[in-house]
């Protein structure tokens, strides 16, 4: 059986991009939470932690590398194009590259990603770190591959 074939028999998957984009679009016409956020840095080392409201919807950012999440405080509800999960403090996980979540705390949670960057200026890490769009991260992925393939 081909890889095609394969594909058509799975079940669509429950979170799609597509509706990661809509509930996006939807949640930014909403009045806007406060979410009070917190940067830390050690050699080459950089996690931002962030302090997000009961009751509050999100949508995040999507990170051109693999990272480090930690839940240190709360109860969360994380919606990804790889499913759904409903995970309480303490949690850890690496999360692959190309991750955009959707998530509902369920109580006041702290989040904390951690990435590899020797940058410390807000704005250089957000350009090294994170894709403006899934276009973006494509792009991102083939330019990568690119000179991958020139250094062989």
């Amino acid at each position: 059986m081909n890889a095609q074939a394969c594909r058509q028999m799975l079940p669509e998957p429950v979170v799609t991009r597509e509706k990661i984009l809509a509930l996006q679009s939807e949640v930014s016409k909403l009045p806007q939470v406060e979410m009070p956020l917190r940067h830390f840095f050690a050699n080459g080392v950089y996690a931002r932690e962030l302090t997000i409201p009961a009751g509050t919807v999100f949508v995040g950012k999507i990170h051109k590398y693999a990272q480090i999440n930690i839940l240190s405080k709360g109860d969360i509800s994380i919606a990804t194009e790889q499913g759904v999960m409903r995970v309480q403090a303490p949690y850890t996980v690496v999360s692959p590259p190309g991750t955009k979540r959707v998530g509902y705390a369920h109580e006041e949670t702290v989040w904390t990603t951690i990435s590899r960057t020797d940058e410390t200026d807000l704005e250089l890490i957000e350009k090294e770190l994170i894709a403006e769009s899934f276009e973006n991260y494509e792009l991102f992925c083939r330019e990568a591959m690119r000179l991958k393939g020139d250094q062989s």
